[in-house]
């Protein structure tokens, strides 16, 4: 299961860094790519509006 960015997110920038495979893409709302997502949570633990939600 991968991690989904919600409608939430304020495109802060908190998330991309924090994930390990590189899985997580910058726009207007942030975006992860289902593929590669590791489901370790690490996006979810840093976003201040709790934006990354499980799949």
């Amino acid at each position: 299961m991968a991690y989904v960015i919600q409608d939430a997110c304020i495109a802060c920038g908190a998330c991309e860094p924090e994930c390990p495979v590189e899985a997580i893409s910058p726009g207007d709302i942030y975006v992860i790519d289902a593929d590669k997502c590791i489901d370790c949570g690490a996006c979810n633990a840093v976003c201040p509006v709790d934006a990354p939600q499980p799949e």
